[in-house]
């Protein structure tokens, strides 16, 4: 083998492994590195502490524990861009609903989320607004 052949297969295997460790991480779980630091406060409404329970059940695999994201994965919901005043709480809504296309990230679109309620939804909003709000979105 040559020595420039050689060397572009070093190039690529270093590639393939630091995509591996940077989009599917060394847990085989298939999830980054959290992108957000987010607080968590001291305590929880009751409604939040429902929507937590949710949330981890049917949200976390793709948008990290806490609502911090994960490279590769998905976007943090801690997170200027989903403060209320630029996506509301209908817009979880409409999210979990139809899914919704790639817009303000390089994630892909988002699928719908099958079995949660509006009920569900509005938990979890509840959760992901105590967060924001813990962190200084208003």
């Amino acid at each position: 083998m040559s020595l420039k052949r050689a060397a572009i297969l070093l190039v690529l295997a270093a590639a393939g492994v630091g995509g591996y460790l940077y989009f599917g991480g060394e847990d085989g779980a298939g999830g980054g590195a959290a992108i957000a630091s987010v607080t968590v406060p001291g305590s929880l409404s009751a409604r939040a502490q429902a929507g937590r329970k949710i949330y981890e059940a049917n949200c976390a695999s793709c948008h990290g524990s806490n609502a911090a994201g994960q490279v590769g994965v998905a976007p943090p919901l801690v997170h200027i861009i989903y403060e209320p005043g630029h996506h509301g709480d209908e817009s979880f809504q409409r999210a979990v609903a139809r899914g919704v296309r790639a817009h303000h990230w390089r994630f892909g679109n988002m699928p719908p989320v099958d079995g949660l309620t509006r009920r569900d939804v509005a938990a979890v909003v509840a959760y992901v607004r105590e967060l924001q709000r813990a962190n200084g979105i208003r």
